[in-house]
């Protein structure tokens, strides 16, 4: 479940962005072509952007997770029985008997020794291990999903209609992705949608300012 809140968190991160990037280029009055190349230019620009922030962190992750495994291993070939008593220590703080938590330990530990210390002790499975590749990629495709239609909508409506449009959109696209983002969260979904939609008024309101501004002041 984690991975799609991140995923949702993507797409929320590629929608804001490009749509106050469009937002700017079309108040500018800019032509359909010049808004196309800046849409598609955020999209690639942010998603691989996003990818590679992801990969360095999740990187970061990985290397702690690994010195964590390998200092975890020492232990375990050097103090067995200290390592031992910490595991049943864990399992009777859960409420497990002093008998039933040396059962426990000692047929959890015959069966993956390193895995099993791994698990209780740092948190650390097969599923929440840190993978930097995978999360690169969830994060490039799920920034450009959120990214892709205040592009498409930019580029096939009529100027005229062209701001309104991409700004309604992006609105109710916006609080839809609040609304998901809070459910698998488990926090208010009302609070969320309103905060996610208040700041992207913002970030579109002023990004479409300083874009009529600077093309007022260059088609003058």
């Amino acid at each position: 479940m984690g991975w799609l809140r991140a995923a949702v968190l993507g797409a929320n991160d590629g929608l804001i962005s490009t749509a106050s990037l469009l937002m700017g280029v079309s108040a500018a009055k800019l032509d359909t072509a010049t808004i196309l190349m800046t849409g598609m230019a955020g999209l690639v620009g942010g998603a691989l952007s996003m990818g590679a922030g992801e990969y360095v962190s999740v990187s970061s992750q990985a290397d702690s997770e690994g010195a964590d495994l390998a200092r975890e291993r020492r232990e375990l070939a050097e103090t067995p029985e200290a390592e031992h008593r910490e595991l049943v220590g864990i399992y009777v703080q859960r409420g497990m008997s002093r008998e039933l938590a040396e059962r426990v330990a000692t047929e959890m530990a015959a069966h993956d020794l390193l895995a099993t210390h791994a698990r209780e002790e740092l948190g650390i499975t097969d599923l929440t291990r840190a993978r930097p590749g995978m999360a690169a990629v969830a994060s490039m495709l799920s920034f450009a999903v959120g990214a892709a239609p205040p592009v498409l909508v930019a580029v096939l409506l009529p100027a005229n209609q062209r701001s309104a449009v991409l700004f309604a959109t992006s609105l109710v696209l916006l609080m839809l992705l609040g609304v998901v983002g809070a459910r698998l969260g488990g926090a208010p979904q009302l609070r969320a949608a309103l905060r996610v939609g208040f700041w992207g008024v913002v970030a579109m309101g002023v990004t479409a300012l300083v874009g009529r501004l600077f093309g007022v002041n260059v088609t003058g």
